[in-house]
């Protein structure tokens, strides 16, 4: 890449920025930002969040990968967000590529360009990114010269609808994984780029962790199922596998978070005290994915939260994981942190709480030292039977339990999040949830004594996902899902006693539909996102510009010419025998037990979790050679400094 392709773009661009929305987003200079010298570094990463800047920013996927790059020598990392439509329009008509926000230089003078997709809503705003950069949009016409576009995060666990538009995945945890690509990319830049890109693809490809698609055929079947995917040269394996970094100790980032310009989604710190979960909700992906249960140990996460409390200067300490109450050793950090923090008004918050896993002592911990907002429990389920078949083990008991702790103890306000479509579901499922949300209400007022309480019910479209025992259900249809819902609605709004104390949102079930075609969808999927994005599709996951009529319109034309359609890819039940888009991308499960799994959901059997039962094969640790890692250490986190110490109370639950 010629040094004068590197120059900053941001004179060109600051003359943009007072015509358009919230011009903060693009400046940069954030606290604790990093610019590192370009010509000192010879390993150069532009890592992307593909949504606005004020979703962006807090992900802390891209915050990690983007301080463990720069810490290296003669390694930089910068980062770039998705531009909002008001200045994409101006930045085609001056001419101005897409930019990082760290020291606004083209993404095309990069040599690599990292995307982190969360969902696989962000696919369109990815094309709009290469595309304003200056990058082909499609893997083959790329030269030398452009950057190496690499996705990761949970979507890529299936990266077959974009295979056409990526160089590579790599799937699982990505800390150690960008070290091995950026001497894999060194040694190769260092010996005068031999091969050009393809033998730079071969050589990531050969390590086995890194899913170059262009190396790889998917042949199909007359009936548009797959028949296999078979490598198209020697030395490229069969199967590639996931990342798993073990001893979160050793990698305890961010060190130094990064503080917004501009206001985002979450304004807080947070540490993500572990990765992982056994629980085995079969509608879960994330939980499946990131197997096994890897603790931070209780004074790792109490060094983070001090440093990173120091680096920024936040009042709010969230603690990150699928399910925060189920460290081993939460109810003595949540003590130890809030001791600690007791003077300077920090507050605590757990982002998702399990129902049997939340306690009062917990809850008063948490909003000892801050505000005592809302408390969010997914039951996810309305009936006992969907929750046996959702492997979801909460009883509706431990619910006007754990909310009756709560509303007697001065909560006001509890919400409660539930999936409509889940497999075997029928109306009658998801009218139970109106039961349970009035059983809520009443118990609240009998506790409280107050009529002035609110119960929140909030309702998502299950969307099947790759890599779960739901893999092969079918979704439940926009149509019927839109027509479930506004039963409940009724039912709701029909409560006289209890209705007006009832809050419903809900989702309508269109975007379940588009995301559930990009989430199990094949190579094909790419001309469909390929016809959205040309067609003006841009940040399909914000309700105000996604547009469902456009999605089936591009679908039906750009599938036509294989004889399938949206329906094929959603609402149609796989088999045993089919051979799934991404089954060469190996994240350590047993298709077996997966499909076993998935069998006891049609039966309405429930499984336990392995974290404390014996193991049940899912495959994981032998596979990829990893095995579950929990406390308790045993280890008190006292707060750094003595303020008027209490004994800490000994005994079981503490």
């Amino acid at each position: 890449m010629p040094a004068e392709a590197a120059e900053s773009v941001f004179p060109q661009l600051e003359a943009l920025l007072p015509h358009v929305q919230k011009p903060i987003q693009y400046v940069g200079g954030e606290l604790n930002s990093t610019v590192k010298d370009w010509d000192s570094c010879d390993v150069r990463w532009a890592l992307m969040y593909p949504d606005a800047y004020e979703v962006g920013l807090p992900n802390q996927g891209v915050m990690i990968l983007y301080e463990v790059l720069n810490e290296q020598q003669g390694v930089l990392a910068e980062r770039t967000y998705s531009v909002w439509p008001d200045l994409e329009a101006l930045m085609r008509e001056h001419g101005v590529p897409q930019f990082t926000v760290d020291s606004h230089r083209p993404v095309r003078a990069f040599d690599v360009l990292g995307l982190s997709f969360s969902t696989e809503l962000g696919y369109t705003n990815m094309l709009t990114a290469l595309d304003l950069a200056g990058i082909p949009l499609e893997a083959r016409d790329r030269t030398v010269d452009d950057p190496i576009v690499m996705a990761g995060g949970h979507a890529a666990f299936n990266p077959e609808p974009i295979a056409d538009f990526i160089d590579c995945a790599v799937i699982g945890d990505g800390e150690q994984a960008v070290l091995e690509i950026t001497a894999i990319i060194r040694a190769w830049k260092a010996e005068g780029r031999p091969g050009g890109r393809e033998e730079l693809l071969f050589r990531l490809a050969k390590t086995g962790g890194v899913y170059v698609p262009g190396f790889y055929d998917v042949e199909y079947l007359p009936d548009g199922r797959i028949a296999r995917v078979v490598p198209n040269r020697s030395g490229v394996p069969w199967r590639v596998s996931k990342h798993t970094v073990m001893d979160l100790d050793e990698w305890p980032y961010p060190k130094q978070p990064l503080v917004p310009l501009a206001e985002t989604v979450h304004e807080r710190m947070s540490v993500e005290i572990f990765r992982g979960c056994t629980r085995g909700c079969r509608f879960c992906q994330a939980g499946m994915i990131t197997r096994p249960v890897r603790e931070r140990s209780i004074t790792g996460i109490g060094d983070m939260v001090d440093k990173g409390l120091k680096a920024t200067g936040f009042e709010e300490v969230g603690l990150l994981s699928l399910s925060s109450a189920d460290h081993s050793e939460i109810g003595d950090i949540a003590r130890g942190l809030a001791d600690r923090y007791e003077d300077d008004k920090i507050g605590l918050s757990l982002p998702s709480t399990r129902v049997d896993a939340f306690n009062i002592d917990l809850a008063n911990e948490l909003t000892r030292n801050g505000r005592r907002s809302g408390l969010t429990f997914a039951p996810e389920g309305g009936s006992e039977r969907i929750r046996k078949v959702i492997n979801k083990m909460v009883s509706e008991e431990d619910l006007i339990r754990t909310v009756a702790t709560a509303y007697g103890n001065g909560w006001r306000q509890v919400k409660l999040y539930f999936m409509c479509g889940l497999p075997t579901e029928t109306d009658d499922d998801v009218l139970q949830i109106a039961d349970m949300a009035t059983r809520v209400i009443q118990k609240g007022r009998e506790v409280s004594g107050s009529n002035d309480i609110r119960c929140t019910v909030s309702i998502g479209g299950f969307v099947p996902k790759p890599h779960t025992p739901f893999q092969w259900a079918p979704q439940l249809s926009a149509e019927e899902t839109d027509a479930r819902l506004a039963k409940l609605r009724d039912k709701i709004r029909g409560d006289k006693k209890y209705g007006r104390s009832i809050g419903f949102r809900y989702h309508d079930g269109k975007p379940g539909i588009v995301e559930g075609l990009l989430s199990r969808g094949d190579r094909r999927i790419g001309a469909v996102i390929r016809a959205v994005y040309e067609d003006g599709g841009r940040f399909d996951g914000w309700r105000e510009h996604f547009s469902y009529d456009r999605w089936m319109q591009c679908a039906e034309k750009a599938l036509a010419p294989y004889g399938v359609d949206v329906d094929w890819y959603t609402t149609r039940e796989r088999t045993y025998e089919e051979v799934l888009p991404w089954d060469h991308l190996d994240s350590g499960l047993d298709k077996d037990w997966l499909w076993e799994d998935w069998q006891d959901a049609l039966d309405e059997t429930e499984v336990e979790d392995c974290r404390w039962t014996p193991c049940f094969d899912c495959g994981v640790c032998p596979q990829m050679d990893t095995h579950i890692q929990i406390g308790p250490t045993g280890k008190k986190l006292l707060p750094l400094t003595v303020k008027n110490a209490a004994p800490a109370p000994s005994g079981p639950g503490h």
